[in-house]
């Protein structure tokens, strides 16, 4: 066992699970009890969340009016940038990653990190018992997850994750959301949630969990899909989204950054994590929908043969995952690209054509997705929206005109696949 398996060891990960976050838990719960009799935690996450919004759009720090002021009142001790945090030229390098290869980190993110997150029980129970993922707001929140990235990553500008600035106040705003949650669980599930089993909802392994995907996770994807990181860029990386956890409030990133050597320790045991459960399957069933009606005609099937492809030789169990969540098979067609792009590799003259094929399919899908959520959820208190210097790199025209012809594509599209989908259903 070398000296960084030693700081990974199976009781700190039990611990990590029975650990929530404290700190933020007891501004959250002396808010709640403050407030009028009748007033449920659901009621006041709007105004939190109204007024996240806000600050984003004017650059500045969260604040705004009672009741949401009280929570930001509250939050003197998450302000600041951790001492190690503060290396611009680290953060800008991190951020690059995003910024260079965008279009494959956004598909990475539908077609990897978020099925990993449903194949984790835990998760999968609370994003199916208690978040709107499981109803119909399936895109704003999808939406609201690449909006994340979008705010941490998405300019070479180490400056977002200042205090007032995108990145640091979408940090703090997941901190107090995922306080919520936990209250929210306790008002649905009482008694009936199996802390022994799960720990808290949202507790800390989880929340390592959920930081891997984002980077570990997406490296991977993008590895698949031809796109190899360099050690240097990895380090970077991983650099810029240790800064975010420590202002998440995630206890492994409190007094350092994750390095590549805690990489191998980590994706190990959270691969442990992976089992089948019905809320799994059903929002994987629906994600699935939602993306496949994004795709041009032809291409439905797109979004679950990437899904398969992704996962086809993960390691630490992650390989199992399309099977975990009952994703359909891939398109036949898709199957036989992706067998002759394995066989090309043997012949060095045909390994650059195929994999050039390849990339184009993973780009054209994740511009497809992008684009849908743009146009479907430019606007409301949790908007998406990509800056100008991103839709340029990613060609993603945001005119009116533009946005108008997708939707008539889109109207299009639906109209011609409804036979289908009455004959099939939506899982075949």
């Amino acid at each position: 066992m070398n000296v960084h398996d030693e700081r990974w060891p199976e009781e700190r990960f039990r611990q990590l699970r029975q650990q929530a976050d404290p700190d933020i838990d007891k501004v959250v719960a002396e808010y709640l009890q403050a407030q009028p009799a009748g007033t449920g935690a659901l009621d006041l996450v709007k105004a939190v969340v109204a007024e996240l919004g806000a600050a984003k759009r004017e650059a500045r720090a969260p604040s705004g009016e009672p009741p949401a002021s009280e929570i930001f009142d509250a939050l003197d001790f998450v302000r600041d940038l951790p001492e190690w945090g503060d290396d611009r030229e680290l953060l800008a390098r991190g951020q690059a990653v995003f910024a260079d290869h965008g279009l494959y980190q956004s598909a990475a993110l539908f077609f990897a990190c978020l099925p990993m997150a449903y194949a984790e029980m835990s998760s999968a129970k609370v994003l199916g018992g208690v978040s709107k993922l499981a109803t119909h707001s399936l895109t704003r929140r999808v939406a609201e997850t690449g909006q994340m990235l979008v705010d941490v990553m998405g300019l070479k500008a180490a400056d977002s994750l200042q205090p007032g600035r995108p990145g640091h106040t979408t940090a703090i705003g997941l901190r107090i959301l995922h306080s919520f949650v936990r209250a929210l669980v306790d008002e649905k599930y009482a008694d009936r949630w199996d802390t022994e089993r799960y720990g808290p909802p949202v507790n800390q392994e989880l929340l390592l969990a959920t930081l891997f995907d984002f980077s570990v996770v997406t490296w991977e994807a993008m590895e698949t899909m031809g796109v190899l990181l360099s050690d240097e860029e990895r380090t970077a990386n991983l650099y810029t989204w240790s800064v975010f956890g420590h202002l998440m409030g995630i206890e492994v990133c409190r007094d350092g950054p994750l390095t590549l050597d805690d990489v191998e320790p980590i994706s190990a045991r959270l691969g442990r994590l992976l089992e089948p459960s019905d809320e799994g399957r059903r929002l994987m069933a629906m994600l699935l929908q939602e993306m496949e009606a994004f795709m041009p005609l032809g291409w439905r099937k797109m979004p679950r043969s990437l899904v398969h492809w992704i996962f086809r030789h993960a390691e630490h169990g992650a390989d199992r995952v399309p099977e975990l969540l009952g994703v359909p098979k891939p398109a036949w067609w898709f199957t036989a690209i992706f067998a002759a792009a394995r066989s090309a590799h043997r012949h060095s003259w045909l390994a650059g054509p195929v994999d050039g094929v390849v990339r184009w399919l993973v780009r054209k899908a994740g511009r497809h997705i992008v684009v849908a959520l743009i146009d479907r959820h430019s606007d409301g208190q949790a908007a998406f929206r990509i800056p100008g210097e991103l839709a340029h790199a990613w060609r993603i025209k945001q005119s009116n005109p533009a946005v108008k012809t997708r939707e008539i594509r889109r109207t299009v599209r639906s109209k011609l696949r409804a036979p289908a989908r009455a004959l099939k259903g939506p899982r075949q």
